[in-house]
């Protein structure tokens, strides 16, 4: 029997699984092993809600090994350290070794600090739901610090990096601070004793999106007294603020870095596949890594081309999701001893939460172009690609169960965690 193995049980990677579980695990075609280093998933996205603690992780985690045991496929508790290509063998850590027919690496990407000083040291990370849960912690402690102030001092937060997560964190963290004020927390001015800063070196915030995408969302949070210094890039960062290459200093008791991203740092000189300066995994159209067929690579530690254009396909969940739905043709073509297909990415738009205040978009169609979206519509298609994800992992009528669920039993749960 083949095995497949899948590294990584990111929101591609976990969809990945279940997929090939359902069609060939559990039909005793094929052997799926899904191996990850943590023994819960979140869907990424999400970290800013939890970083804020407008969102308990704790009730939106999927544990792996129940959830392998029900949906087709084995899970592996481990961190990916080598692999014997020769062998097809590859070596986790703790000291472990899986073989493989097929290997598929999915492990995702983690915030890039660009050799910065001070960064490691100071500033806090949101690469997974556990660095999201040790800030909620901390914002958490500096609130009640304030709080219990005879005179309450002010709470400086600086948030490096003017994309989706930090344009969401700054407005869930906005939201968190109004939440707190509202259980009757005296002495606490969330309009004055708080200031949240967002610093990008980029001449706009959401440099990468539509460019009136960004201007609205440019507009809302200086609405919100949210500080937007564009144009800034971050040489260093100590414990009381961090410096900029134009001579400014901003004073910051926390401080979150969100600038940029990159693959694992392990990707460089792993079995000797060709990789990028972003430590990417460089693959095919058809997702094999370049010097390896039996090895593919997809979502954010993959760079894959794009033919006819100039730039690869983007960091981004709905690549993923692509890719994910992709590999699973791909993956029973190769056990029929069929070529696997090549990857087109659409894009389908770009949607920004601004917590309960705002949400706004860009939506992309073959007929319509693209639209622009605010308010109401644009916050119940940000809903909705959490539910696109969780139809792919427990299916429609499933998702419709939880729905309803969380629906009745929303007014029993506080709005913030405080704990």
């Amino acid at each position: 029997m083949q095995h497949i193995v899948i590294v990584g049980g990111g929101a591609g990677g976990l969809e990945l699984a279940a997929r090939l579980g359902k069609k060939l695990g559990k039909a005793g075609k094929a052997k799926i092993t899904l191996v990850d280093a943590n023994l819960t998933h979140l869907w990424k996205p999400l970290l800013h809600e939890v970083a804020a603690g407008t969102l308990n992780s704790h009730e939106d985690e999927l544990n792996y090994i129940s959830y392998g045991a029900n949906h087709g496929f084995q899970f592996i508790l481990g961190k990916l350290a080598n692999i014997d290509r020769e062998k097809k063998i590859i070596y986790l850590m703790p000291t472990r070794t899986v073989s493989y027919d097929t290997l598929v690496i999915a492990i995702g990407s983690s915030v890039n600090d660009f050799s910065t000083p001070g960064v490691k040291e100071n500033c806090s990370f949101l690469n997974d739901h556990l660095e999201a849960n040790q800030f909620q912690q901390l914002f958490l402690k500096k609130i009640l610090q304030a709080q219990n102030e005879a005179v309450p001092a002010s709470l400086n937060i600086a948030i490096v990096g003017g994309g989706a997560t930090g344009v969401e964190l700054a407005a869930e963290l906005y939201y968190a601070v109004h939440q707190v004020v509202s259980y009757g927390w005296e002495g606490l001015d969330p309009d004055k004793s708080v200031n949240i800063t967002l610093i990008e070196a980029a001449d706009t915030i959401l440099s990468a999106l539509p460019k009136r995408l960004a201007q609205a969302t440019t507009k809302q949070l200086q609405k919100m007294g949210i500080t937007i210094h564009t144009s800034q890039r971050v040489t260093e960062v100590t414990a009381e603020g961090l410096h900029t290459q134009s001579g400014l200093f901003i004073a910051a008791d926390l401080k979150v870095w969100a600038a940029g991203i990159k693959a694992a740092d392990f990707l460089q000189n792993l079995a000797g596949l060709e990789t990028n300066r972003l430590n990417q995994l460089i693959v095919k159209q058809t997702l094999q890594t370049t010097r390896d067929d039996n090895i593919f690579a997809f979502g954010d530690c993959a760079s894959c081309p794009q033919p006819g254009k100039p730039h690869f396909v983007p960091p981004r969940a709905q690549a993923a999701h692509q890719q994910a739905s992709l590999l699973v043709k791909s993956l029973i073509r190769r056990l029929k001893g069929k070529a696997p297909l090549p990857f087109y990415y659409r894009d389908y738009g770009s949607l920004i939460s601004l917590s309960r205040y705002d949400a706004l978009g860009s939506l992309m169609g073959r007929f319509m172009g693209s639209v622009f979206i605010e308010g109401r519509l644009a916050r119940l298609f940000y809903v909705s690609l959490y539910k696109m994800h969780q139809v792919a992992l427990y299916g429609l009528w499933r998702v419709g169960l939880l729905t309803i669920a969380n629906f009745l039993t929303r007014h029993l749960r506080p709005r913030l965690k405080l704990h």
